[in-house]
């Protein structure tokens, strides 16, 4: 639970745990590292056949910060999944400067350019980050909620998939 001038908030948990994207969420766009526009399908097409994590994070989130070293425990377990990240960095400098500072360049990285609300974000009903998903070999969506790299349900669900 966080404070900010005497209101509380919490992280809560989606009423409706989906199982696939919408239209709109497919066609979202992101950036990558050099600038060239992606949307949310053409990634997942890029992992399609094998189980992919999607971690969504900022350089200004203290809370990601705080999971990174279990995010990157999860992936060395993890040699035969895929995983993405999606920053949700307010600017493409920050873009940049959270992918060398925190030593994220040889990752599959992506950007919101058109900020924290858009299509994607409201359909996975994305109201904090960090927030990991687990896609499964034919982009659905095998985990749909999950705020630590340390949620045994991302390993059992991974171990799912991979039988």
């Amino acid at each position: 639970m966080i404070s900010v001038f005497g209101l509380s908030y919490a992280q809560q948990q989606p009423k409706v745990l989906k199982t696939s994207f919408s239209k709109e969420a497919l066609v979202q766009k992101l950036e990558d590292e050099e600038g060239k526009s992606m949307t949310i399908q053409q990634i997942l097409d890029q992992h399609k056949g094998k189980v992919l994590v999607i971690d969504f994070w900022a350089g200004w989130c203290r809370d990601c910060l705080k999971a990174l070293p279990k995010a990157e425990e999860l992936e060395k377990n993890n040699p035969n999944v895929d995983f993405v990240f999606l920053s949700l960095e307010r600017s493409k400098e920050g873009f940049d400067k959270s992918l060398d500072r925190f030593h994220m360049k040889d990752k599959d990285n992506y950007w919101f350019s058109s900020g924290w609300k858009n299509d994607f974000n409201n359909y996975i009903d994305l109201n904090w980050i960090p927030r990991y998903m687990v896609i499964d070999q034919k982009s659905s969506i095998a985990k749909y909620y999950a705020i630590s790299p340390e949620d045994p349900e991302i390993q059992e669900t991974i171990n799912r998939l991979l039988k």
